[in-house]
């Protein structure tokens, strides 16, 4: 029992681990790719077709060579999830343009309280006050450290808003999908990605022409900004299985809290790779970050431990990797080996 419990606490680390050095290094490349001074390939919603795209070939190559099993998620389902997704990348593109940089800062970090409310009012998910405690420290640590001018318009409050709500519904869409299903977090990716990837390069390069006045036809090619698209499209696929394999195992509010380490990541590596000024308002905004998450992990943590002691018998919820193992254990086995499924 212990070993299956470090074996957890492993695998836990590991898949935030890979999302966060996924996230932090695709925002570095892109920031290559698009910047005035790298390649200025300024068409985000296509390259994000081009993310999906390579995800969704990643995943039907799985499945051709077996070492990924296709179940049945209906079709109204992966569409309905793939159109609040592409609304989550739509906006947050509008939002970024018709906002100041300091408001969708702001509304990225409304997420964390949204997805509480959210959580609370479809799953009907309750919080203790360490954990309360803990995101409204995570919340001004890097609020301090990233909102800079607070400039807004109507459109942009509008986008804002489609943003942060479409976008907090869709994470917490992941983990509720992968329990409805018991289908594991490469699985549904692998049936979402060829929808969004489709709808994406169809309508994308018409979203970029409305946010930049350019079509991507245009646009002059290099073999640097091809590596670089290349690179991006990569780390997007370890970054797309990392996020859902993170909220599949945990859930989305602590997706969005522990998240923002990446904050941190991208400013630190800003300041030593792309000489990014690091003023002491930034340092004292990650230290509080910083702490805040430590308190959110504690709290978390001290929550299961009293929830292991009110019902000692049964864990209050099954990790997806559990779920699936459990299923296919009781379809695979003889009778009167079920009872060993116990052990998870």
């Amino acid at each position: 029992m212990e070993t299956e419990k470090k074996s957890s606490v492993v695998s836990d680390v590991g898949a935030w681990a890979m999302n966060v050095i996924s996230s932090v290094g695709i925002i570095m490349a892109n920031k290559q790719l698009m910047s005035s001074s790298g390649y200025a390939f300024s068409f985000a919603t296509t390259l994000t077709g081009f993310h999906f795209a390579v995800t969704a070939l990643v995943g039907l190559v799985s499945n051709a060579t077996g070492l990924s099993a296709s179940k049945h998620v209906p079709l109204w389902e992966l569409l309905w999830f793939s159109i609040v997704a592409n609304m989550s990348i739509a906006g947050m593109n509008f939002s970024l343009m018709l906002n100041s940089v300091g408001f969708y800062q702001i509304s990225k970090l409304s997420m964390i309280p949204v997805v509480c409310v959210m959580e609370w009012i479809l799953h009907n998910k309750h919080y203790s006050k360490e954990v309360k405690m803990a995101v409204v420290v995570v919340v001004i640590g890097v609020g301090v450290c990233t909102i800079t001018d607070v400039k807004v318009n109507a459109k942009g409050f509008l986008c804002a808003c489609v943003a942060v709500l479409s976008t907090s519904l869709q994470q917490i869409t992941i983990g509720s999908l992968q329990k409805k299903y018991s289908i594991g977090s490469f699985e549904l990716l692998s049936k979402t990605a060829p929808i969004q990837a489709v709808s994406l390069l169809v309508l994308g390069p018409f979203v970029d022409y409305y946010l930049n006045g350019k079509f991507i036809t245009t646009y002059k090619m290099t073999s640097g900004a091809i590596l670089f698209i290349f690179l991006s499209c990569a780390l997007a696929v370890f970054c797309n299985v990392s996020q859902y394999l993170c909220i599949g195992r945990f859930s989305a509010t602590s997706f969005q809290v522990l998240g923002h380490m990446k904050t941190v990541c991208v400013l630190t590596l800003g300041w030593l790779l792309f000489d990014s000024a690091l003023t002491f308002k930034n340092i004292s905004g990650m230290i509080l970050a910083v702490v805040g998450m430590v308190i959110y992990s504690w709290a978390v943590e001290a929550e299961k431990q009293r929830n292991a002691k009110t019902s000692p018998q049964s864990k209050n919820s099954l990790t997806e990797e559990e779920i699936r193992l459990l299923k296919e254990g009781v379809e695979n086995t003889p009778v009167k080996d079920v009872e060993l499924a116990g052990r998870h």
